[in-house]
């Protein structure tokens, strides 16, 4: 928790330069890290649904069964690498927390403002940043 203290000290926001308490970085810890567990749990039965999915239960389908079974796989599929993904998100704003540097933006090292980090706690990039991003 060293780690949450010294990004107490350096990550401020741009809604009135609010600082980042030793407390309010702990519940964005806890969040992240509960929703990691969340995920998962997610992810683990997804996949013991896609493994289930054998080729002989299409046996007797016609066209139509078929095509919404892949479908239904394919979808699951795309679900699960999504979960991996915020996982992943959720896994790099702990660490963040834990060096000190959550809440200043990867990019332009300015402190990311305290009412994005709040709505959604896995930015990395400020709001210009981003758009600046999203643009290209």
């Amino acid at each position: 928790m060293a780690g949450v203290a010294r990004a107490a000290k350096t990550a401020t926001g741009t809604d009135g330069g609010t600082t980042w308490t030793g407390e309010e970085l702990a519940e964005v810890r806890a969040r992240l890290v509960g929703e990691i567990e969340e995920l998962n749990a997610e992810i683990t039965r997804s996949e013991s649904q896609i493994a289930s999915g054998d080729i002989t239960d299409s046996a007797g389908d016609d066209q139509a069964d078929a095509g919404a079974k892949t479908y239904e796989r394919e979808r699951e599929i795309a679900l699960t690498l999504n979960a991996r993904d915020l996982v992943a998100q959720n896994e790099r704003a702990v660490a963040r927390i834990d060096a000190g540097t959550y809440g200043v933006c990867e990019s332009c090292h300015q402190p990311i403002g305290k009412e994005r980090l709040q709505a959604f706690p896995r930015a990395t990039l400020c709001v210009s940043c981003k758009q600046r991003e999203e643009r290209r």
